[in-house]
């Protein structure tokens, strides 16, 4: 059903106006949101949306402006990348307020926007925000956090939110990659307790991803060849501790070319799970690309269709 849809008065057959909160990070991507502003609030206003803006000023800055603001709009638009996303949907979900969401992706990797099949192009993207449709999607909560689409530790995790904001200006998805390969000399393992359903895993691990996401880092097809992001369940991959340099290779080989090789990995899928460090040691853990703190004992748990995102009429999405 479009957004559009209940716009027109029935009696006086006017548009009657509805309210748009758009909240955007100015600095995303390489600042291209600052050239098409005023085409993303011209299009919305000519659909009969009432359009408040409002930049954002700091990191975090979006989930007190969401939580704020989504009781009084009809919806939430945001501009940025996923961890834009990210905060305006924490701060909706905290407002107790469950309005759609609308996302004009304009980080340096859009994830979760390439998921969706939403355009790249920021004017094309708000006209789907405009003649779309609700989408259900899934929704994760970490500990008492929400997360949009991956919760992740280990191995190059921390390389998203480490990244200078200009260095991912500049250099794009490349910065990820480059600032990643410093990571390779100093592998850290963490020795977790990993439950779920029936299933209990003690194992030494470099890397943890709790995903719904077609696409992570920019590689698709790594959470699984079969993804829906409404189905109520999370892709699981958990990768060992390699013992040498030849294990070590092989599975960066098989990360290079998308593929899952069982030998180095446990994958599953679940709709909840717990991890606990069998030490005692914090384990730094990043949801949707920002820092999501640092924990002994993580609760994991899939909130089936909880987020209504507006996605294009024609796409496939699962």
């Amino acid at each position: 059903m479009s957004w559009l849809t209940g716009c027109v008065g029935k009696e006086e057959g006017q548009v009657m106006n509805r309210k748009a909160y758009f909240i955007f990070n100015p600095y995303a991507g390489k600042g291209l949101i600052k050239t098409h502003l005023l085409d993303i609030v011209d299009t919305l206003t000519k659909a009969g949306y009432e359009v408040t803006t409002y930049p954002t000023q700091c990191p975090k800055d979006a989930i007190q402006v969401a939580k704020e603001k989504a009781s009084d709009c009809d919806m939430l638009v945001c501009c940025g990348g996923d961890g834009t996303l990210d905060e305006v949907v924490t701060g909706m979900m905290q407002s107790g307020v469950n309005r759609p969401i609308g996302y004009i992706p304009a980080g340096s990797t859009n994830d979760f926007a390439n998921s969706l099949s939403l355009p790249g192009n920021m004017k094309e993207a708000a006209e789907v925000i405009c003649t779309g449709e609700e989408f259900s999607c899934d929704i994760g909560t970490f500990n008492a956090d929400v997360f949009v689409y991956v919760a992740a530790f280990g191995l190059f995790t921390e390389v998203s939110y480490e990244t200078p904001q200009e260095v991912k200006n500049v250099l794009g998805h490349s910065a990820y990659i480059i600032e990643g390969m410093k990571q390779l000399s100093n592998i850290k393992s963490h020795s977790l307790r990993v439950t779920y359903g029936d299933q209990v895993i003690e194992d030494e691990f470099v890397f943890g991803m709790i995903s719904n996401s077609s696409s992570i880092g920019g590689f698709k097809k790594l959470t699984g060849k079969h993804v829906e992001l409404s189905d109520g369940l999370f892709e699981v991959t958990l990768i060992k501790m390699p013992r040498n340099p030849l294990e070590f290779n092989s599975i960066v080989s098989a990360l290079l070319i998308e593929d899952i090789n069982t030998e180095f990995m446990y994958c599953f899928k679940t709709d909840s799970l717990t991890l606990e460090s069998l030490n005692g040691e914090e384990v730094a853990w990043t949801l949707d690309g920002e820092f999501g703190g640092n924990h002994v004992k993580t609760q994991i748990k899939n909130h089936k269709g909880l987020l209504k995102i507006i996605v294009d009429k024609e796409a496939d999405i699962k």
